[in-house]
């Protein structure tokens, strides 16, 4: 390692092909994506703590030990799982203006935490360096570029963004994914345990059968999203408005 390198987290080297898949030993008869895929089976039949060196190997009909022979330790094989499930982001055309293209960033992201919502239990930190995070960012990156925001302000952008989307996945799983009948009676049940004297505000919003959209994941997460841009476009229009010159005395 030279003075300018560091050390990289188990598994960012793996997930980068910047280390040998299989170790030295018998000719293998398996690979990594297999066994990436095997994980991501179960991680979404039964969620990512249901993941283990054993249940994969058991899947596969191996041994658990010739899994280390690819991987190192489960730690590993989750970054690259979660790196693999997320997937690529699609491009957009090339006419495409920043908002057009920050919003179908936003919703291709959102996908991929509902195909795999096991992905919201694995830490961000876990995948931040892995490929196809860094090609989610650098996407997110190019939807900016023709903006005069500072690169700073487009990190910052993107990084507000993705948490929005990563926030309101969590949100949309828990809400629907564990008891979808809980979730329709969440508005009445408010109703009944709460009195308009004391919670006017509810109330209102209660009698506006606000809450009783089927609609209303999909309305939030595009109201959500829609605000989060109007404040950039503001800061973009601040950016782009020229400076006037004080006046002279």
């Amino acid at each position: 390692m030279t003075s300018n390198e560091v050390e990289l987290p188990p598994g960012i080297e793996l997930a980068w092909g910047l280390r040998d898949h299989s170790r030295r030993g018998p000719k293998p008869g398996l690979t990594l994506d297999r066994i990436v895929k095997a994980g991501i089976d179960i991680a979404r039949a039964d969620g990512i703590a249901a993941v283990s060196m054993a249940r994969v190997a058991a899947g596969l009909g191996v041994g658990t030990m010739s899994l280390y022979r690819y991987v190192g330790a489960k730690d590993e094989l989750v970054r690259v799982m979660a790196d693999t499930a997320l997937g690529t982001p699609q491009s957009g055309p090339t006419d495409e203006d920043w908002r057009a293209g920050l919003t179908r960033w936003a919703t291709g992201m959102r996908a991929s935490y509902r195909r795999n919502p096991w992905l919201l239990d694995v830490p961000v930190s876990a995948t931040m360096l892995a490929p196809n995070s860094v090609a989610w960012m650098e996407a997110a990156l190019r939807c900016l570029a023709s903006t005069p925001l500072s690169e700073q302000q487009k990190l910052s952008t993107a990084l507000l963004v993705s948490g929005f989307v990563r926030n309101e996945a969590a949100l949309s799983a828990d809400v629907v994914g564990t008891d979808n009948q809980a979730a329709q009676q969440f508005g009445p049940a408010l109703a009944q345990l709460t009195d308009p004297v004391r919670f006017p505000a509810l109330h209102r919003a209660l009698a506006s059968g606000a809450l009783e959209d089927d609609d209303g994941l999909e309305a939030e997460f595009d109201f959500g999203l829609q605000c989060i841009l109007d404040g950039v476009a503001t800061l973009i229009d601040t950016r782009r408005r020229p400076r006037s010159s004080p006046h002279r005395r």
